[in-house]
């Protein structure tokens, strides 16, 4: 379910955020990146992914979340799982907008965003032909992960994807 921005917003203010993180590779051991369109993260390059919905179950949501970001559905027994990841920001998803236009008294302004990503990685055999775009992401862009790691324009929170601990299970 999603929520309206007035209720949104105090979610946003009061709890952390479940979201699910695909951490994509072709078969040239590249990792697919989308350039955020949307706060938090907004402008870098991202892992695709988004938040689990209430009552959805992870295994829907990962296959809403594959169909919506990646434009082909998976299931999460075609992913491993990476582990939980705290991911913290100074800004939300409401940023941009002004305090007017909410009716309560909780401001989209001052807010952080806490999202407790579910990193999944999945390794693909064939191509994506129908990556989603002006949705969630500009553009779409396949990296190395040593090029990826030295991007300034490749968020922190992507990197940490990429540590020693989790690059040995993605070569594997």
């Amino acid at each position: 379910m999603f929520l309206d921005q007035p209720t949104f917003s105090t979610v946003i203010a009061s709890t952390p955020l479940v979201s699910i993180d695909l951490v994509v590779t072709n078969s040239n051991g590249q990792v697919l990146l989308g350039q955020r369109l949307n706060r938090p993260a907004k402008n870098y390059w991202f892992v695709p992914g988004g938040r689990i919905l209430k009552n959805e179950p992870l295994a829907e949501a990962f296959k809403r979340l594959t169909r919506d970001e990646l434009g082909q559905e998976f299931t999460i027994d075609q992913a491993t799982l990476l582990g939980p990841f705290d991911h913290f920001y100074t800004d939300n998803v409401f940023s941009d907008f002004s305090d007017s236009v909410f009716s309560g008294n909780v401001s989209a302004t001052d807010n952080t965003t806490h999202y407790v990503a579910i990193a999944y990685y999945l390794k693909l055999d064939s191509q994506l032909d129908n990556l989603p775009l002006a949705i969630q992401h500009g553009g779409y862009k396949w990296f190395d992960v040593p090029s990826l790691m030295i991007d300034d324009n490749v968020h922190i929170h992507t990197k940490w994807y990429f540590d020693k601990a989790y690059t040995d299970l993605i070569k594997e």
